[in-house]
């Protein structure tokens, strides 16, 4: 239920217990059908390696490609840092990624920010007409992997993957903690 918290979660909920034939031992892991992060994580793959293929047979590019016509729609003038928080990719990758689209035309650079060091991004007439293409087709396969899901069920989970989001945040900030570039 939206509000609701429980900080006292189980371990149990999301583990599972192992015999290994070869040692004798029983071990606990994380469970792949009842771990969220698990889960998460095996299906965030299994998409980027879907759209990946596709975006890569039709139109030349990768999924990171992909991410970025978006975030430049949805953004224009985003410099590299800002893209790289947003998408939770590190800031090298996203250069690499606007460096690839600017040789195929696809994104250009802004001006030179006053700090000397960052400049806003934007996609050309190319760029946002391969975006709106894309986008048609992308649409249509969230459709098809939301078959069976209600529009309730679907907000449900976007408010629960924002908030997923958000507590990630806090991890980041703990010692130890990876940064986001």
């Amino acid at each position: 239920m939206t509000g609701e918290t429980d900080l006292d979660l189980p371990d149990e909920m999301f583990l599972v217990r192992v015999d290994h034939e070869e040692t004798g031992d029983t071990r606990e892991t994380l469970s792949f059908s009842r771990s969220p992060t698990v889960l998460l994580t095996f299906a965030a793959n299994r998409f980027t390696r879907m759209a990946s293929k596709i975006y890569q047979e039709r139109y030349d590019l990768g999924a990171m490609d992909w991410r970025m016509l978006v975030m430049l729609t949805r953004e224009p003038g985003a410099t590299a840092a800002r893209a790289s928080e947003t998408i939770g990719i590190d800031k090298g990758a996203i250069s690499r990624c606007l460096h690839r689209l600017e040789g195929k035309e696809l994104v250009r650079a802004g001006a030179l920010h006053a700090n000397g060091r960052s400049r806003g991004w934007y996609l050309t007439a190319a760029g946002q007409t391969l975006h709106d293409t894309i986008l048609r087709e992308a649409l249509e396969r969230q459709r098809r992997l939301f078959q069976g899901f209600s529009k309730a069920e679907v907000e449900a989970l976007c408010d629960m993957l924002q908030r997923f989001l958000e507590n990630q945040k806090s991890l980041v900030a703990e010692p130890g903690g990876s940064r986001p570039d």
